[in-house]
């Protein structure tokens, strides 16, 4: 008998290979079993991820500085981490699409906007949500790298706490944006104000735990962040602006 990953002999009572880890699988598929490894994989108490997820909100200085100085077994790694908060948006896309786009308030900007512009930023914002999502890393990892910078951390170790913060954001906020699509969908806008703010809040007190407290720096750090986001706003519209989803007549003021 060897190990289907690493290719060694494996002793026929082993029920994990010695060399590489894996666990030794020796039924066929199915449903029943597929099942229960992906519980076991992210919702046993002593799992990674319960812990990455509890741990992140009460000593997320612990979980970034454990992974950028090698402990990778014990939280799970940002880039899975990442993934899972990527499929969970998307999840939550293909529900606000489906059961509460055509029921959102479109008047959230006052008269100072359109509708019809409202609904083109709207639809388009929605489209590239992902990618919007990871412009945030760079500019997270900036913003922490100039202003704190305490532990000499280098700038892909910002990153890893950017992907962190974020992925811990969307992850929280899931089950609380699915239910304001499904409860209140004409106010998923107005609440949509309220999770950046939190989501502005939740990254500074990350970075903040990183360094220690500093409310100096913590607050430089959030201006900073909130100037990042206005300029991926800016830019966003620009982009919008050159491939044609918008024209300059969407911004004129209704007659």
């Amino acid at each position: 008998m060897e190990c289907k990953n690493c290719k060694l002999p494996l002793r026929t009572d082993y029920s994990y290979c010695s060399s590489c880890g894996a666990k030794i699988i020796r039924n066929r598929l199915t449903f029943k079993n597929l099942w229960y490894d992906v519980t076991e994989r992210y919702f046993n108490v002593d799992n990674t991820f319960l812990k990455t997820f509890l741990h992140l909100f009460t000593k997320p200085e612990i979980v970034v500085d454990g992974y950028i100085q090698g402990i990778r077994k014990r939280y799970l790694n940002p880039i899975s981490y990442l993934g899972i908060a990527l499929t969970l948006s998307g999840l939550l896309l293909f529900f606000l699409r489906k059961y509460a786009l055509n029921k959102i308030d479109l008047q959230t900007f006052g008269q100072s906007m359109k509708i019809e512009t409202t609904q083109k930023i709207l639809n388009a914002s929605l489209d590239i949500s992902s990618f919007t999502f990871l412009l945030y890393i760079p500019l997270i990892a900036l913003a922490g790298w100039l202003v704190f910078n305490k532990k000499s951390h280098n700038l892909s170790e910002y990153v890893v706490a950017a992907i962190y913060a974020l992925a811990q954001y969307s992850i929280a906020s899931f089950p609380i944006s699915l239910a304001i699509c499904f409860i209140a969908p004409e106010n998923y806008l107005s609440f949509s104000f309220v999770f950046i703010a939190i989501m502005a809040a939740y990254i500074t007190y990350v970075v903040n735990r990183i360094h220690g407290k500093n409310l100096g720096k913590s607050l430089v750090f959030l201006l900073m962040f909130g100037l990042g986001f206005f300029m991926v706003s800016i830019f966003l519209n620009i982009m919008f602006l050159i491939t044609g989803v918008l024209t300059f007549q969407d911004f004129l003021p209704q007659a």
